[in-house]
């Protein structure tokens, strides 16, 4: 590609494309982009001016598609195109059609980013590191010679999990860094963690072109059922309100300048505001079974804290998180404005008087991915999240959410009804209103990329990206993280560590067929939990129990969404329980009606009495026959934890329990045979049963009665084991609390 660099003395290098038609502007003996090519400098194309100044220029520049389209955030993009982990669609095209080389943008993403102006593109997966930095140079070229030549800012979804079977090795590197997951995160209980984490992925971002963050989520997971808490900082409002704060501060402010933005920097979104983590029932939104966030104990102040005294109030220089996404649902009777229960994204309490009047937030509000979209017929197909607004259309609903003070639509990649919708406020309030109001939006995401030195130059090396997208450091880094995550929480007559060498059984795992998050089949399974290739390093396998002198069993948490298509087609309402236990649960403690049913008196989404049986209710079998076949040798299990599990089924049969969430096998190892000790705390309950799990409120944290083991240990919030015992130290006497059940 004929990428051309121009350096400037006490100033940033610029870089352009010869292909573009840019051309080098020379003003006061320094160098500047004529992206207008109107052979004049412009006050958005001098970089000594301030971000402020500039964006405000280059949005009164701008026509009302072009901001239409800056208000665009792609539907998810794989490089190369038409590849990636959801086969299918995604609320209309979720994968474009396949482009010749890996590095070429296919004919679709040339429209949008032609013809409808967008400028945020949302990627997932990726090739490699030489790929993507090479996709993002065609794109950055493609758009640099367009219009005003704003520049691309790409985003991802988190992309550092651990792939459980690969094995690390401190000399080398890999495909990107590996993490646990965020939950994991907080299981380190530790803020240093985090934010080491934020300026590592930060850099590795960078390096893939990728801009902005769509993370950290930072809900506080105060209903233990619902299925995103493997992404959440866990269920403490302190806990998540510190690391929110560590995780962003990583990310943002990477450099030493006077405000603390550079060309390391990443623009972070938290999400998902006011907090999702309260749905009524656990069921979560991305579903029209789960619409409803509710607050029986009264308790909406403690999820707006990670926001407003985390993420709100940064350590570092860039003071708060440049974006925030709210979340799909419904924020039952949480609007003192109007008393509208609308899709948070569509309530002008929620953003507009709460957010940015009372809390003083003027950063990007971006939704949620396709909340504009048409509700599909049956509440559990993936598609449109109009909630509450179902009735608008499609124009109204960009509208509605302009008025409520959106500035971004998720998984749009179509001008035209942001357009139309401009023409609705221009018949209600008048032109000059309007074209204030695109402004203000226009110059909220112009500043994110100002910001990030993107008009300077937004192309990257590839050999340089290469080499820093999963270094040996890096990866060094995450396997360390990993380690800290791990949290023991039983080491029956101090079982552990184990001596290398000695014989394993490892029995293999049995998964019935089922459905992904997207409804897309997955069909049963049967293999071991681990590799063995990594185990035989540490032991001797074999799968004869009676030659073993321990038995490892892996499981994971039980699954469960809470609605039952056969259900329906059994005559019922579908509403079904999200059970926490692997056995099959009956839902005797479940509530008469539902909360939020005076809303949306349509459907009563009880379910109590119904019965549920989670997919893999054969993890309790497993481990129930390895016992029987250990013979009374040890057995202990390795729990993949994604939410609060009911133990109880299976502990009492067990020597020693291992909770992680998302590591190598490796990590795991090491900690078993004495390599690193575990250090790990439980950054949520485990609940003792499901009565108190259906008695527990939605929106409140620590109100569940715990575990209780057979070593009289309590697996409440902030507990773990080390080799002494359990484990109290600056971190427990910080966070751990005294937590009072109600009656």
């Amino acid at each position: 590609m004929p990428i051309k660099y121009v350096e400037n003395e006490g100033g940033p290098t610029l870089g352009y494309s010869s292909k573009s038609g840019v051309q080098i502007l020379h003003v006061d003996g320094k160098a500047f982009k004529d992206l207008n090519k109107d052979g004049k400098l412009d006050k958005y194309e001098d970089w000594r001016l301030s971000t402020e100044e500039r964006a405000k220029d280059l949005a009164s520049k701008m026509s009302v598609a072009q901001i239409a389209g800056l208000m665009l955030y792609s539907r998810h993009q794989s490089i190369p195109a038409g590849q990636g982990p959801f086969p299918g669609t995604y609320g209309g095209n979720l994968f474009f059609e396949s482009a010749a080389n890996p590095s070429d943008l296919s004919d679709q993403q040339k429209e949008f980013l032609t013809n409808d102006d967008l400028r945020h593109v949302l990627i997932t997966t990726v090739e490699s590191p030489e790929v993507a930095a090479q996709w993002n140079n065609n794109a950055q070229e493609l758009v640099e010679g367009i219009g005003l030549g704003i520049p691309i800012n790409t985003s991802s979804d988190p992309r550092h999990a651990s792939v459980a079977s690969t094995e690390y090795n401190a000399g080398a590197g890999g495909k990107i860094s590996m993490w646990p997951e965020t939950l994991g995160l907080a299981a380190t209980f530790d803020p240093e963690v985090t934010e080491e984490f934020g300026k590592i992925a930060s850099k590795e971002y960078r390096a893939l072109g990728i801009t902005t963050a769509l993370s950290p989520q930072i809900d506080i997971a105060t209903d233990p059922r619902w299925s995103r808490i493997n992404g959440t900082f866990g269920e403490d409002p302190i806990l998540s309100t510190d690391l929110a704060k560590a995780y962003v501060d990583g990310f943002q402010t990477t450099v030493d300048t006077t405000d603390g933005w550079g060309e390391e920097s990443v623009n972070a979104m938290v999400k998902h505001w006011p907090g999702g983590g309260s749905g009524e029932g656990g069921r979560d939104a991305h579903w029209g079974y789960g619409k409803f966030a509710v607050y029986p104990g009264n308790n909406f102040a403690d999820h707006l804290l990670p926001f407003t005294e985390g993420a709100f109030k940064l350590a570092g220089k860039t003071g708060k998180a440049s974006a925030v996404m709210p979340y799909y649902t419904i924020s039952v009777d949480q609007d003192d404005l109007n008393d509208e229960n609308v899709g948070n994204s569509y309530n002008r309490y929620l953003i507009s008087e709460l957010l940015r009047d009372k809390y003083g937030y003027d950063g990007v509000v971006c939704t949620d991915w396709l909340i504009t979209g048409d509700e599909p017929a049956a509440v559990d197909i993936f598609a449109g999240k109009p909630w509450g607004v179902e009735h608008l259309t499609i124009a109204e609903r960009h509208f509605k959410a302009l008025m409520a003070g959106v500035d971004q639509f998720g998984g749009n990649n179509e001008a035209a009804p942001i357009i139309e919708a401009y023409e609705i406020g221009v018949k209600e309030h008048g032109e000059e209103f309007m074209r204030k109001r695109f402004e203000i939006s226009a110059v909220r995401l112009l500043l994110n990329i100002f910001r990030l030195g993107l008009f300077e130059n937004p192309y990257l090396d590839v050999e340089k990206s290469a080499d820093t997208v999963g270094s040996p450091e890096f990866m060094g880094k995450g396997y360390d993280a990993q380690l800290k995550s791990i949290v023991m929480v039983k080491n029956k007559n101090q079982l552990l560590p184990l001596i290398k060498g000695k014989t394993v059984y490892i029995p293999k795992r049995y998964l019935a067929a089922g459905k992904n998050w997207f409804g897309i089949e997955i069909p049963e399974k049967y293999e071991y939990p681990f590799n063995l290739d990594v185990v035989r390093k540490y032991f001797n396998v074999t799968d004869k129990p009676d030659e073993a002198d321990f038995a490892l069993v892996g499981i994971s948490s039980p699954e469960g969404e809470g609605f039952s298509r056969e259900d329906v087609e059994n005559g019922g309402t579908g509403y079904v329980p999200i059970s926490l236990q692997y056995g099959t649960y009956t839902a005797e403690f479940a509530r008469e009606k539902s909360i939020a049913g005076d809303v949306r008196d349509v459907l009563d989404r009880t379910y109590k009495g119904k019965s549920f049986t989670p997919r893999n209710t054969t993890d309790l079998e497993l481990v129930q026959k390895t016992k029987e076949e250990m013979v009374g040798k040890p057995v202990i299990v390795s729990l993949l934890l994604s939410k609060p599990t009911i133990v109880e089924e299976f502990e009492c049969n067990i020597d020693a329990l291992l909770l992680n969430f998302g590591v190598q096998d490796q990590a795991l190892l090491d900690i078993l045979t004495g390599v690193t000790e575990p250090s790990g705390l439980l950054p949520m309950q485990l609940p003792a049963n499901m009565k108190t799990v259906e008695e527990q409120y939605e929106d409140v944290p620590h109100d569940m009665v715990c575990h209780v083991d057979t070593e009289g240990n309590e697996y409440d919030f902030a507990f773990g084991l080390n080799w002494s015992g359990v484990i109290q130290d600056d971190r427990t006497k910080k966070y751990k609390k005294n937590h009072k059940i109600r009656n």
